[in-house]
């Protein structure tokens, strides 16, 4: 069997209604977008890593400090926009990261895809144990699974409901990989009301019966959506060094 060829694509775009042109924010001296490409291009087993943008300034700022970008059309969701990138790419597994996570975690990376050693997996994300402040958050989404580790449901409520037994409850990081010819699949299903009622764009796949293996990780994601996430990510990096 021939080894396993892995890439990493990162959706960026320009405009955000409440950070317009983040990718390209300041951050430590570099622009936000490097920072991300940098630290997924650290993951062991990646072949390559691309930035896909809709954005000229993007597109001129990655290549400016030597890494590979390529522009894509107007795209309704992050995922379509590593679809339509990825199609040209030489690739069995594609990584989905986001251009707005610049403290990223290679090693969270590497388990992810390290899932598709199973040759059932088809898709999978990453999870982390939820503190207790986050359980009434909307904007924490939460994640229940099987016993096998694949997603049961995910939803910005509180999930599961402790009225018995206490278990262990997990936060979604939303991070994701595919098999290629699954992304492909995955951008073309139609909508469903489960992921319109709850905004989440993975239970579009659960919705239409596939299943999203979900790795625990210890990574807690600092995804940067305002000015004050950037301030916030920037203390973070000058106190780890």
């Amino acid at each position: 069997m021939s080894p396993r060829i892995s890439v990493a694509v990162i959706p960026a775009r320009y405009a955000s209604t409440r950070f317009p042109g983040k990718p390209l924010a300041r951050l430590a001296g570099k622009p936000m977008i490097q920072h991300v490409y940098e630290r997924v291009r650290r993951s062991a087993g990646l072949a390559r890593a691309v930035v896909a943008t809709d954005d000229e300034r993007i597109l001129e700022a990655v290549r400016g400090f030597g890494g590979e970008s390529v522009m894509t059309g107007a795209c309704r969701t992050g995922t379509d926009r590593v679809c339509e990138a990825s199609r040209d790419l030489v690739a069995d597994v594609v990584l989905n990261v986001q251009g707005d996570e610049p403290l990223i975690e290679p090693a969270c990376l590497e388990k992810l895809l390290a899932c598709f050693d199973d040759p059932q997996v088809q898709m999978a994300t990453l999870r982390r144990h939820l503190e207790s402040e986050e359980i009434a958050n909307p904007n924490v989404v939460k994640v229940v699974c099987d016993q096998a580790g694949d997603a049961l449901y995910f939803s910005r409520s509180a999930l599961p409901y402790m009225r018995g037994e206490q278990v262990p409850a997990f936060a979604h990081v939303g991070v994701y990989a595919y098999r290629k010819a699954f992304l492909q699949k995955v951008a073309a299903l139609p909508s469903t009301p489960l992921e319109q009622a709850e905004c989440l764009e993975q239970l579009r796949v659960l919705e239409h019966g596939h299943r999203i293996r979900v790795v625990e990780t210890d990574y807690r994601s600092i995804g940067v959506d305002t000015p004050d996430d950037l301030a916030r990510a920037e203390a973070v990096m000058a106190a780890i060094g």
